[in-house]
């Protein structure tokens, strides 16, 4: 994912985990952030509302492997402005980026 960004011309930082991207105090200045839902540690879920507690509002894009309608509704209930269902098609995700950064 992070390669089909950079040849977009997306600046893309990745992190192994979403505590590794609360560490870095950079990581709240993105425009975006693409997490999946089911990480070791924090879920995308978690991290979300971790955001939300420290008053972070920058856009939440979530995407799964699960199938799980509960779950994706969590997810959009959490506040993610997208959530995708793995696999999913690249315009899609595209298609999410764009209508964050026109908001």
């Amino acid at each position: 994912m992070s390669g089909l960004l950079d040849s977009l011309g997306y600046r893309v930082t990745t992190y192994a985990s979403a505590e590794a991207f609360l560490d870095d105090p950079e990581g709240s200045r993105s425009d975006c952030i693409i997490t999946d839902i089911q990480m070791p540690g924090l879920s995308g879920i978690e991290l979300k509302q971790r955001l939300d507690r420290l008053g972070v509002t920058t856009p939440v894009i979530m995407v799964t492997a699960r199938t799980e309608a509960v779950l994706h509704a969590r997810a959009r209930a959490s506040g993610a402005i997208c959530v995708l269902q793995k696999p999913f098609q690249e315009a899609d995700l595209v298609r999410c980026i764009e209508g964050v950064l026109a908001a």
